[in-house]
């Protein structure tokens, strides 16, 4: 894997990632927010289309990509579907969206946003996940974007050909050696 698909620590309580992806804009939009679309690359579940609007996340990790696969043992408790509440910070269609990222819907908690930008027949992407509590989670956010990112790129292009479990492992590891040098 190259070295620009990994995504960068901004500073302790920030990660950030860009993909340049095919396009349209628009169907880059639809696949971040329409909740059959997003289950493919990340997470199903719906989602009120306006800021304050609640989000239903539903992971399935097992059932992302072109077959099912078990998480590895570390994770085996993520092995089946759980869900989250997010609610809607951002919604600027079909240039950005942005939500909460903590289960009880605190404002005050981390934030995820997404910025689209069409570039020839392309699509800019730019995640940002700010607010993490440090370095430990941004590792584990890490991870968890890098993969579900890949995934999002092989459904634009076609090609869902890596199960997420099998795209997941080792990447932790990795991004632990990028931002902490062990």
């Amino acid at each position: 894997m190259s070295d620009n698909t990994y995504g960068t620590l901004i500073d302790k309580h920030t990660v950030r990632f860009e993909r340049l992806l095919p396009g349209p804009i628009e169907l880059v939009w639809k696949y971040l927010t329409d909740s059959e679309l997003r289950g493919r690359w990340f997470a199903g579940g719906p989602m009120e289309p306006r800021v304050g609007g609640e989000m239903n996340v539903v992971f399935d990790n097992s059932n992302v990509g072109p077959h099912p696969a078990q998480p590895p043992e570390k994770y085996r408790k993520y092995a089946g579907t759980f869900d989250s509440r997010h609610v809607v910070t951002i919604w600027e269609p079909p240039h950005r969206l942005g939500f909460t990222w903590d289960d009880d819907m605190n404002p005050d908690g981390s934030v995820v946003e997404f910025e689209l930008t069409q570039e020839g027949d392309k699509v800019r992407l730019v995640l940002t996940h700010r607010r993490v509590s440090g370095v430990d989670d941004a590792i584990n956010f890490s991870g968890g974007w890098h993969t579900h990112l890949q995934m999002l790129a092989e459904q634009l292009e076609g090609n869902p050909k890596t199960p997420f479990w099998t795209a997941f492992d080792g990447v932790e590891d990795e991004y632990r050696r990028r931002y902490t040098g062990k």
